[in-house]
């Protein structure tokens, strides 16, 4: 089925449920995003009733574009990965040596598919433990369906556009978030930074398609990876831990966790 007619069939059906559309245009000039695995999953999710309006893009990151969307009355985030242009070598670093996603195909659409699956996956772990990440709702090849973190349609900013006014005591929430997601949700981000950090009622981490689990070969490298960024970025603005502690604290398995005593 040419990309055309997909488009048509596309626009037919939403025409045909009442579907609002919001810059349309962005949905058809964008190749490397809507090509036809694209919108084959969208008229799917469309169709059974996980997206009831389209709206333009809130980002564009190095393998993945995400528009807002609407389910009923509810703001969702639409997270499409690029089937064309994402890096297929770096996403086979996560996968291979992660037990869950053993005996997948290596082919690019397979394991991009696959990387959305995981970060449902990963999202629905974190959740469940109560961590404050993007709800997870549905996914279909390479596309996600995920609460939107924002207010009046506009997200929540990353933590390196947000002035802080106790820079410390979110230095220790992303610490107890990085243990909680350890110990509780048996993960490791494995590329946590203040680029997918959003601030807003609170914090919320994101983009964790690369999230492994601790007996992942390379959990540990991940971990001491995500500590170093962590204190690299706070550093400028208060007293960091050693990341040597910190790494015992997250792994050791005890309620001892963050601030320290007597931190303020």
């Amino acid at each position: 089925m040419s990309l055309d007619r997909i488009e048509s069939n596309f626009d037919r059906e939403v025409e045909r449920l009442g579907i609002r559309i919001k810059d349309m245009d962005q949905l058809k000039v964008r190749d490397d995003v809507f090509d036809e695995v694209t919108l084959m999953a969208l008229y799917k999710l469309v169709h059974k009733g996980w997206i009831t309006a389209i709206g333009g893009s809130i980002s564009t990151g190095k393998e993945a574009n995400v528009f807002l969307g609407e389910r009923g009355d509810q703001d969702i985030a639409i997270k499409i990965y690029r089937i064309r242009t994402a890096n297929f070598n770096a996403m086979s670093e996560y996968i291979i040596g992660d037990r869950r996603f053993a005996g997948i195909k290596r082919t690019k659409k397979d394991l991009i598919f696959t990387w959305t699956r995981k970060e449902f996956a990963n999202l629905k772990r974190a959740a469940d433990a109560g961590l404050s990440v993007p709800m997870p709702y549905v996914w279909d090849r390479n596309i996600l369906i995920m609460g939107f973190l924002g207010e009046d349609e506009r997200p929540f900013p990353h933590l390196r556009a947000v002035e802080l006014e106790n820079p410390a005591g979110v230095y220790y929430e992303v610490l107890s978030f990085m243990r909680g997601l350890y110990q509780q949700a048996g993960l490791v981000h494995a590329d946590l930074s203040e680029f997918n950090i959003l601030y807003g009622d609170r914090l919320y981490v994101i983009d964790m398609g690369q999230s492994v689990t601790p007996d992942h070969p390379r959990a540990k490298f991940f971990l001491a990876r995500d500590i170093a960024n962590i204190n690299r970025y706070f550093r400028d603005f208060c007293t960091v831990m050693d990341e040597k502690e910190i790494f015992l604290k997250i792994t050791d398995g005890t309620s001892e966790g963050f601030p320290p005593r007597g931190w303020e």
